[in-house]
Order: structure tokens, then sequence, then C-alpha cells
């Protein structure tokens, strides 16, 4: 894979990773209510839940390119085309509250906070559309085992959001509440991801002609 094209992939999934959405969310949460630890168990339990879309893709685009190189190109364009969507949704989105956290929620030891972290990536449908939409993108078909490729970025973008979760667990189990009611802790960004997100996908729209 080349150096660029890795960084260009990094650099996205990063910008997708400090997205907010529904594992976010549930670090915060988890965090806010219960203390860094448990804020931490849970970034590890939607970290492991990732595991099964990353399968999911390897055995899935694996089995597509092997029948088909022009049914991995017409996922790529679709993909190319969901990513110019969700960006130039995230750029007109206005969002008047940032983030919601519950009140008050129940403490749980650490193996159900660490399975609930899993469950709750797992049965997240975003997860799965961006792996079909995102992860294609960067897969070189001329090269030799593409499933290799797959399961490297896959592994990469689960370390990316493993990490950003654990530093949101930190941010708010100290300030959790200041964070929380923040109207600038979101707005730049999803500006800044809808801006990547379109260049992605124009990028990916126009190398595909050639």
């Amino acid at each position: 894979m080349d150096i660029n094209n890795f960084l260009l992939f990094a650099f996205a999934s990063l910008m997708l990773n400090i997205t907010p959405g529904n594992d976010m969310l549930y670090v915060a949460s988890r965090s806010t209510g219960q203390g860094v630890r448990a804020g931490l168990v849970s970034a590890l339990g939607i970290s492991a839940g990732c595991l099964l879309h990353i399968t999911a893709a390897v055995v899935g685009l694996s089995a597509i390119i092997a029948k088909s190189a022009i049914a991995f190109d017409v996922i790529k364009w679709l993909g190319a085309a969901y990513l110019l969507y969700l960006g130039i949704k995230s750029l007109l989105k206005r969002r008047s509250s940032p983030f919601h956290l519950p009140g008050r929620m129940d403490r749980l030891s650490y193996s159900k906070i660490f399975g609930q972290g899993a469950l709750t990536n797992m049965l997240n449908p975003k997860v799965a559309l961006f792996f079909l939409a995102f992860l294609p993108q960067f897969v070189v078909l001329k090269e030799l085992h593409p499933q290799m490729q797959i399961l490297f970025l896959g592994i990469w973008f689960n370390f990316s959001g493993l990490i950003v979760n654990m530093l949101v667990a930190i941010l708010f189990a100290r300030m959790g509440n200041w964070l929380s009611k923040s109207p600038a802790f979101l707005k730049w960004q999803e500006k800044i991801t809808g801006l990547v997100l379109v260049a992605l996908g124009i990028k990916v729209a126009l190398s595909t002609r050639k």
C-alpha cells in the first residue's frame, strides 16, 4: 500500500472516529456516571465489538473481489457517493445542543459494561455502512492479497477509534458536565469531518475514472 494512500486513510479514519455517535455517547455516559475506569472498559468493549465488522468486511468484500472486480468497483462508486452524502450532511447540519448525556445510569460491573460496549458497536448499522463505503476506497486490486489489505485497514480503523474513545473516557470523567453543555465542543468536529468526507468522495470518484 502506498504510504500517501495510507496516511490519507489514517487521517480520514481519525476524523470519522472523533465524530460523535452511539459509541462515543456510551463511553462518555459511562465515564461521567461511573468514573474513568468504567469509561475505559466501555471503550475496550466497543473495540471488541468492532472486530465483528472487520471480520464481515474481510470475508464479504474478499468474496466479492474473487467473483467480480466490476462488482467491487460498483461498491466503490456507491461508497464515494455515500461519503459525499455524509460530508455534505455534516457541513449543512445545524446542531442546537451538542451532547445529551443521561442524567443517571445504574452502576454496573466492568464485565457488563464491556459487554454493553461490544453490543453497542456490533448493533450499530452506521459502523457497518462505514466499513462497506469507506474501506473499499483504499483497497488496491492490482496488489496481492486484498483480504490482507482489508484486515490491516480495519484493524487500524479500530485502533484509531479505541484511542479516541479512551481519550473521551478520560476527558468526560474530568469535565463531563462542561463538555456536554458546550456548543463549540462538536461544531468544529462535524465541519472538519464534513470537509474530509467530501474531499475523499471527490478523490475516489475522480480516481475511478482513470
